[in-house]
């Protein structure tokens, strides 16, 4: 049975067509999944809090790979819960335009963020109350000086400033799905084929390495400019793809066994002396010089190869941790005090990773305000502690209503 499965363990070899068949729309959510979407969304409001102490302890800082391997890798699975039974008893073209309209959401969404944060960026300026330059920060000056041209850009996706990159780069790879999905009917390796060659094209310094830069595959960001999208969604289509994969049945997972479990535990351990932790901790300057010479293997940019061979070690790893069907997570019958507890942790952890869109855009949005607020109370361990659980707060709540208004309690009858 597949994760998509919540009544078996992730894995067990099926029919692609069977396995994508079963568990979508189950009644029983598997825990792993939202858990892991949960923990992810936490690092993003983290990480892109600007001058935020926590990021320096945060995944990114320990290995090659970060939160957005997880996010995206969530995100391929929970595409396979969600438009896999679309595909299987509907059709292709149900199925795509069940896609399609995914893309629509999550490209509106993408406008609706950006206007958010430039409009409210530019109203901190104006107000000359903070000695920071807001609009500066996220560099929309450009943006602001020629809006009869990056309007445009804007709406038709050939403008993405750096911070509003990650949503551009998702509804391209959903967009991609049908194909893939189209591909798998035909041949499965057919389908690994081509994403492995558009993840082999989207490398930049590979194909300059090769005499081959002519042929690199990437989306352009500026009008004014020869810069590229900073996510390149051809080449993290290979991290979705892989969990859309596992998900769908298409891959059967891993058997675990001490062998690869020692394995995975290397490659991460090891990765700890190249990391930022490691340069920065541990003191290992030749891992910098290393990191220099060798980015060409661990660019975040087009994904590089040493980042989806960190994240999947790391995954299996955490996989591995939870046990089937995530028992480990669930806490104890006993009830106690730390049980009870746990259980309400986890509960707001899940809810968080259920309502991943609405959570993202939330967290964008609010990191910026979350920096405002440190620039006006300042940046002390107890400062930032409590700025960080205030924003915590926050996304929990946005699932949680997020969650209500999805079960459309205007329909529900009520009780006598």
């Amino acid at each position: 049975m597949t994760l998509a499965d919540p009544s078996g363990s992730f894995g067990a070899s099926r029919p692609a067509s069977q396995s994508m068949a079963a568990g979508v729309h189950a009644t029983i959510r598997d825990p792993r999944l939202d858990f892991f979407r949960g923990v992810a969304m936490f690092i993003i409001l983290i990480a892109h809090t600007p001058r935020n102490w926590l990021t320096l302890w945060i995944p990114a800082r320990w290995g090659f790979s970060d939160a957005t391997e997880i996010f995206v890798f969530c995100s391929g699975m929970a595409s396979a819960i969600a438009f896999g039974k679309v595909f299987q008893n509907q059709g292709m073209a149900i199925g795509t335009a069940r896609v399609g309209f995914r893309v629509w959401q999550v490209y509106w969404a993408h406008i609706a963020l950006f206007f958010a944060i430039a409009a409210t960026m530019a109203s901190l300026n104006a107000t000359e109350l903070f000695d920071r330059d807001y609009v500066g920060q996220l560099n929309l000056y450009p943006f602001f000086r020629n809006p009869e041209v990056n309007l445009p850009a804007l709406l038709t996706l050939r403008y993405v400033p750096n911070y509003f990159d990650i949503l551009p780069m998702y509804l391209v790879i959903l967009a991609m799905m049908p194909l893939v999905v189209f591909m798998v009917r035909i041949h499965k390796g057919l389908a690994a084929a081509v994403l492995i060659g558009l993840w082999f094209f989207a490398q930049k310094r590979i194909l300059t390495e090769l005499g081959l830069e002519g042929y690199h595959i990437a989306l352009p960001a500026e009008p004014w400019s020869a810069r590229n999208w900073f996510f390149n969604p051809f080449g993290w289509q290979l991290v979705f793809f892989t969990g859309f994969a596992f998900m769908a049945g298409w891959i059967p997972a891993p058997p675990i066994n001490k062998w690869l479990v020692g394995l995975a535990l290397f490659l991460v351990l090891g990765n700890v002396i190249f990391s930022n932790v490691g340069i920065r901790e541990l003191g290992f300057d030749w891992a910098r010089s290393w990191r220099v010479e060798n980015r060409i293997w661990i660019t975040k940019s087009d994904f590089g190869i040493l980042r989806y061979v960190h994240f999947i070690s790391l995954a299996y790893l955490a996989w591995a941790a939870v046990g089937d069907k995530g028992r480990r997570l669930l806490p104890p019958e006993t009830g106690t005090f730390f049980a009870n507890v746990w259980r309400v942790v986890l509960a707001m952890i899940m809810k968080v990773g259920q309502q991943s869109l609405a959570v993202f855009i939330t967290s964008m949005f609010l990191a910026r305000l979350l920096g405002v607020t440190f620039d006006v109370v300042g940046r002390t361990h107890l400062t930032m502690t409590l700025v960080n659980l205030g924003g915590f707060a926050i996304l929990i709540g946005v699932a949680y209503g997020a969650g209500w208004f999805k079960s459309q309690p205007w329909r529900k009858k009520k009780a006598a």
